[in-house]
């Protein structure tokens, strides 16, 4: 499978198996496994950066088992090789979308201008409270 020039994985470390998709299909739906699932050990995998398989598992926890290895299942189409093809490219754009790296906060302070506001909206909102109660409680 290729995500770009530099990423590249073998087809040898996919590990496929189908079952029998549930939704429309007419009678076909009880005969047919049509619904695919993609196991793919990720800790294995040596053409992937390390930095990308932290982010990828960070991003995606919900494919992700105990023994880093990552199950992607579709049933979307009713004929087994759509859902195939569904599966890797469900797979390739959470790899293209771990390749990007976030740009790092930068810490900032709000402005005098904004405190100032902050601090007149508590006064005020202090007063309506303090308006409310009852005179002579002082």
């Amino acid at each position: 499978m290729i995500i770009s020039e530099a990423l590249q994985i073998p087809d040898d470390e996919f590990e496929w198996s189908y079952a029998r998709s549930g939704g429309p299909g007419g009678q076909n739906v009880n005969k047919v496994a049509s619904k695919a699932v993609l196991r793919w050990n990720i800790a294995v995998n040596t053409t992937i950066p390390a930095d990308v398989k932290i982010r990828l598992a960070l991003q995606q926890k919900r494919f992700f088992t105990i023994d880093a290895g990552v199950i992607i299942t579709s049933q979307r189409y009713r004929d087994q090789e759509r859902n195939r093809e569904d599966c890797l490219e469900k797979l390739r754009a959470m790899i293209v979308q771990a390749t990007f790296v976030p740009k790092p906060r930068k810490k900032t302070r709000p402005t005098r201008g904004s405190q100032r506001v902050r601090l007149q909206d508590k006064k005020r909102r202090g007063a309506v409270k303090r308006d409310r109660q009852r005179p002579g409680d002082d």
